[in-house]
Order: C-alpha cells, then sequence, then structure tokens
C-alpha cells in the first residue's frame, strides 16, 4: 500500500471559535435548538462514543482513499487496504494515532460486501482496534458488531480523519429538532460553502444521535450484473435505524481539484444498529451531539480515473 499513488493539499482552516460563532448563528433556520462552542474534547473513549482514543487532536487530516467507481460496473477486488499502513503513507506521528471514518468493509476478511465503520488507534506497538461493520444478512436485516479476526484492513474506499488522539480543543455542535430541510452534516457544509466560498474547510470526527431514529443503508453483497451508476439506489438496503447511534464523519465546503467524496458518515451502535448515514426520520424529536475538529490537511490515495 506504501507505493500507491497519492496527492496532497495543505489547508488554512479558520480558528474553531470563528467556525462556532459562525454555526451559532447560521444553524438556526435548520435546527430549533442550537448551540456551538469550543471545549475541551470530553474522553471519546467512554461511553456513549467508544472511541479509540481519547481526543480529536494533534496533526489532524483527512484521506480519501479509493472511491465509489472501484465498484462500478463491477467491483475491484485488487483494491484492498490496510489501515496500519496509513500512519507512514500520511505521514502521521509515528509514535500514537487515531483513525475514524467511512468505509468499505474487507470483503477479503468478511466474506461479502459490507459497510465499515473504521475506529482504531495505536500507540507505539500497541493498537486498539473498535472497528465496526455492517451487513445485509440472508433474511435480508441488518447486522452490525466487531470486524472478524479483529482485522484492521478495508477495501475500495474510506474516508478517514487521522490524527494524534490527543485532548484539546474541538468543535462541539448540539442542534435539536430539526426544521430544515438538509440532513445534519449538510446543513453544516451549506453554511461553511456560502462563508468560505472556494476555502476549502474540512471538519472530521463524531457526532451522536443521542434521540429519534435515522435512515441509514447498508451495502448488500456484490451484484452478480453490472451495477450501473444510476441503478445504486435500487442496489442498496435501507432501514430505519433507532438512537442513539454513534456516527463516524468527514466532510468539505470546497472541493480543491482532488475529485473528493464532500461527505461521507457511517453509525454504529451498541444495539446490533449501523451503517451509511442518510437522514434522521424523526425531525421532531431528533438531538445531535458532536465533536469536531479541522484537518489541516488533506490526502488524496489511490484516485480512480473516473469518479462518479
Amino acid at each position: 500500500m506504501t507505493s500507491l499513488p497519492i496527492k496532497s493539499h495543505p489547508l488554512d482552516p479558520p480558528p474553531l471559535t470563528d467556525l462556532a460563532s459562525l454555526l451559532a448563528t447560521n444553524l438556526k433556520p435548520h435546527f430549533r435548538d442550537v448551540s456551538a462552542s469550543v471545549v475541551r474534547c470530553p474522553d471519546l473513549r467512554q461511553p456513549p462514543f467508544h472511541l479509540a482514543a481519547s481526543g480529536l487532536c494533534g496533526n489532524e487530516k483527512i484521506a480519501d482513499i479509493g472511491g465509489p467507481p472501484y465498484l462500478h460496473p463491477f467491483p475491484n477486488f485488487t483494491k484492498k487496504y490496510a489501515f496500519l499502513d496509513l500512519p507512514k503513507l500520511l505521514e502521521m506521528s509515528p509514535g500514537k494515532g487515531l483513525m475514524l471514518g467511512a468505509g468499505a468493509g474487507p470483503f477479503h476478511v468478511v466474506g461479502r460486501n459490507s459497510e465499515l465503520m473504521p475506529n482504531l488507534s495505536y500507540e507505539g506497538d500497541e493498537v486498539i482496534n473498535l472497528t465496526k461493520y455492517a451487513k445485509v444478512d440472508e433474511q435480508g436485516g441488518c447486522v452490525c458488531g466487531p470486524v472478524p479476526e479483529n482485522s484492521a484492513d478495508f477495501a475500495l474506499m474510506a474516508n478517514i480523519f487521522c490524527c494524534d488522539g490527543s485532548p484539546g480543543d474541538v468543535l462541539k455542535i448540539v442542534a435539536r429538532t430539526r426544521i430544515g430541510k438538509e440532513n445534519f452534516t449538510a446543513a453544516i457544509q451549506k453554511i461553511l460553502k456560502a462563508e468560505y466560498g472556494e476555502r476549502t474547510v474540512s471538519l472530521g470526527g463524531v457526532f451522536l444521535i443521542r434521540k429519534g431514529k435515522a435512515k441509514l443503508h447498508v451495502m448488500p453483497d456484490f451484484s452478480k450484473e453490472p451495477l450501473e451508476h444510476g441503478k445504486t439506489e435500487e442496489w442498496l438496503k435501507f432501514y430505519e435505524c433507532e438512537a442513539p447511534l454513534v456516527c463516524l464523519s468527514t466532510f468539505h465546503s470546497h472541493d480543491p481539484g482532488l475529485e473528493l467524496r464532500m461527505e461521507h458518515t457511517h453509525c454504529f451502535s451498541e444495539h446490533g444498529d449501523g451503517g451509511h448515514y442518510h437522514f434522521d426520520t424523526t425531525p421532531e424529536n431528533v438531538e445531535y451531539e458532536a465533536y469536531f475538529n479541522t484537518a489541516k490537511i488533506i490526502y488524496r490515495v489511490d484516485q480512480p480515473s473516473v469518479e462518479v
């Protein structure tokens, strides 16, 4: 994996205090009750977040690896990746780090296609791998749990927020009762785009859907027929899932020419629900609690020659 093609793009993010002020005001048309502030990151290893490191600070970056074109029209089974190759590739700290986000599961381990919720840290030679995956079972239901064999592999695509996993200041957002049309991450993206234009602001971290329900999808096993781009929605399996849901997320306000996946969020739970986040389905009683940090650099790894 260390020989994969890679591009990097440094970022100049605004201070977290500026983002907090901007979002506290401009999320009000989207949610009835909103607060945004800069806080000392709580210990995210603790319930209800269950992350593999305590914080979201230190050497913050986002990696966009592979992409959806590796699913079309047939899956590219050569696209196997390993999270433990990323620290060197992405110039992470050799001493410790955290990787979290959304991707496709390691089909060569799981035995089928699946959604992946990467959540692992390292410190020296010690690796804490709390990654989960979601698959469609034989009855068409959703099954979410720890990755088989404690695998630290993935396949086809991933969007990963990387940092040292250290404590520090982060952006906290609490939003209740959705009154706008956009989902939680899209509302934030829209505000950042309007404010910063072509200055890319990239956020990564975790949000909790504390109350309500959400629409998630899970990819079924690989299609035996050619999967055309316009047929993907029909192919996916959708589920309405119960809170609490822990959502691992990366998103960007602007693509600086890297053919980025602009937003990617995967959710897991302690009660067996999980998958790719689309929307809350109970706007009147939904509650979000988010902790984000800004990326200082974007890495585009193994970019497909054609993007969707």
